[in-house]
């Protein structure tokens, strides 16, 4: 991505909402007292993990487990304390309290990385909200997802090109933009759109329709919402919640998708998989997961039921 100009205030306004110190999620924690541990941890081996991996153990031991966060808001980030947030690093440090690990670590990566680094073991899992999908299950495992997402767009203020829908951007061969390793780049891709930008994330999304350098920028219904009530801009608004549509392989058909966001741990640590999913049905159980959750702008309807083993089916 070419290098661009800024003028003084939106210099001002990334100071005060870069992607990793984004945008007052430590006053969403309430309770939780969430803190990254800034304690030295080394590496951990995990090759003898075919008998589903002694990680949890040696967790334990070391009372802190490091966490691979993608700086995106709400996801998993650094708050403007310098403390890591997030709706996926806060439910992670209620499971492993509760399994035995005190302490959480952030190792703050790009997302395109996050599963290089899991697996080079820089880091013990992936607290960042991802997407599960088939060419992901084929390099690491999944707990059961603790959302479901649609997308939404941001657009200029009264929405002048009429664009609801990845056709619609497609049919007006509006300028779009998404995040680096986004899913919306495939759904873009399948609905015919040529003009697809990415950008660090999306608060240089909402600046560049701001400015007018795209026509419309593409992520979660969350994040959207979240960037435009917490910047105030009054330039922009944002869509209602879009479903995107891909091709079906063997029917040929596009057909809808709703997107499921998890955990992800090496393929070799099933025990520490397993371990974390047990607490986490239970926190769906009893409702406890929603009330974490609600604060980064999750609402009732994106509580899943969902499993990773369905999502991860091609």
């Amino acid at each position: 991505m070419a290098r661009r100009q800024v003028n003084n205030s939106d210099i001002a306004r990334r100071a005060r909402f870069s992607r990793r110190s984004l945008l007052g999620g430590v006053t969403a924690l309430g309770g939780a007292g969430l803190i990254g541990a800034t304690s030295a941890c080394s590496r951990v081996s995990v090759e003898d993990g075919h008998d589903g991996g002694h990680l949890l153990e040696r967790l334990r031991a070391q009372k802190t487990v490091r966490l691979g966060i993608a700086g995106e808001q709400p996801y998993g980030y650094i708050g403007t304390d310098g403390k890591i947030t997030g709706s996926a690093p806060v439910i992670a440090e209620h499971i492993f309290k509760r399994l035995g690990v005190p302490n959480v670590q952030p190792a703050p990566t790009e997302f395109s990385s996050l599963i290089l680094g899991l697996n080079s073991q820089q880091f013990d899992m992936v607290a960042a909200g991802m997407y599960i999908n088939p060419d992901r299950c084929d390099q690491v495992i999944f707990a059961d997802p603790e959302y479901q997402m649609l997308d939404a767009f941001i657009v200029r203020k009264g929405n002048p090109l009429g664009l609801h829908t990845y056709a619609d951007i497609a049919k007006k061969n509006a300028r779009m933009a998404t995040g680096t390793g986004y899913a919306e780049i495939d759904y873009a891709k399948a609905a015919g759109v040529k003009r697809i930008t990415t950008l660090p994330d999306q608060l240089a999304g909402l600046l560049a329709v701001e400015q007018g350098r795209v026509d419309v920028f593409v992520g979660t219904a969350v994040t959207v919402r979240n960037v435009i009530r917490q910047t105030k801009s009054t330039k922009v608004e944002g869509t209602a919640e879009v479903t995107p549509h891909v091709r079906n392989q063997k029917t040929k058909k596009m057909e809808p998708v709703i997107d499921v966001g998890a955990f992800a741990f090496r393929s070799s640590e099933t025990n520490l998989r397993d371990a974390f999913n047990r607490e986490l049905h239970k926190m769906k159980s009893s409702g406890e997961l929603l009330r974490i959750m609600r604060p980064f702008g999750f609402t009732k309807e994106q509580m899943t039921n969902i499993t990773a083993k369905e999502k991860c089916q091609p």
